[in-house]
């Protein structure tokens, strides 16, 4: 009798994590990107107090194959990681996280951003130009790396925060002029801010669901845009994009830029690739599965 070596292939286990974490599309995303390339996984949903990361880290998400950061851990999460990416260490931000191990208890996280490939790819995608003066209100995780793209491009950047964070702005602003070498960030407090953009960038939770009525800036701001940009995906239609759409002016929810920065983790995970097709497909079925929820 001729014996056959069988291999056990476990199912792998990703998932996103974040505080208030709420409905997301992220499982609903990663399970549709995971078919396209025959990834047998499953991704779930954590949600973790802040002051609880690093016990979830070490008890449960190093157990993963990999998970994504959301806020408001995008920054939090960079002591708990092996191995930094350039990008990622450069921008301050860590969206991705890869878990490798060479045993059961021998492991190496290693953290990522793919923020910036899915903001880049989206606006692209809604013929909107990286030029120019870019306004970015909200100078976290994720407008750092808004901040960091837009400043490698070439732009000039009012950065706008609340009054209680312009410290930690003007920081921010410090350490990208000298990174770029030029004076290319200048910080406002975001309700004194009356300036002109060819872009303004919302990069805070402002408008997110439940509290769809807010808005981060008032329509004064909104006019003097050439085109908006929202982060948030949840609603599909911010207030802020609804406005800048009822004035003539080009505007784009983050949907699109989720799905291109998933995509972008699962290339970091599996080695996986996608049509652009693919995704922009993706993308709409996740409007409407927004919608039916």
């Amino acid at each position: 009798m001729i014996l056959k070596e069988v291999v056990v292939m476990s199912k792998k286990k990703y998932g996103v994590i974040g505080h208030p974490i709420g409905h997301t599309l992220s499982p609903f995303i990663h399970t549709r990107l995971m078919k396209l390339s025959g990834i047998d996984g499953e991704y779930g949903v954590y949600d973790i107090f802040p002051d609880e990361l690093d016990k979830c880290f070490a008890d449960t998400l190093s157990q993963l194959d990999g998970f994504n950061v959301t806020i408001p851990h995008k920054q939090a999460i960079i002591h708990l990681m092996n191995e930094t990416d350039q990008t990622a260490k450069l921008y301050g931000s860590v969206n991705t996280v890869h878990i490798t191990r060479s045993s059961e208890n021998n492991y190496t996280a290693k953290g990522y951003t793919t923020d910036g490939i899915g903001f880049v790819s989206a606006l692209k995608t809604a013929g909107i130009s990286l030029n120019g003066t870019v306004t970015i209100a909200g100078c976290g995780g994720v407008g750092r790396v808004f901040a960091n793209t837009c400043a490698k491009a070439g732009c000039k950047l009012n950065i706008l925060e609340t009054a209680v964070s312009l410290d930690f702005a003007r920081k921010f602003a410090d350490e990208l002029n000298a990174r770029f070498n030029c004076e290319t960030a200048k910080v406002y407090e975001t309700a004194l801010f009356n300036g002109e953009s060819d872009l303004f960038i919302n990069a805070t939770p402002v408008g997110m669901f439940p509290k769809v009525n807010n808005c981060v800036v008032s329509d004064s701001i909104i006019e003097k845009s050439g085109a908006v940009f929202d982060a948030v995906y949840n609603p599909s239609q911010t207030l802020l994009v609804s406005k800048a759409q009822s004035m003539g002016i080009k505007a784009l929810s983050g949907m699109t830029m989720l799905v291109y920065q998933a995509a972008a983790s699962q290339t970091i995970w599996n080695g996986s690739h996608f049509d652009n097709k693919d995704i922009e497909k993706l993308a709409e079925d996740c409007y409407k599965e927004l919608a039916g929820k």
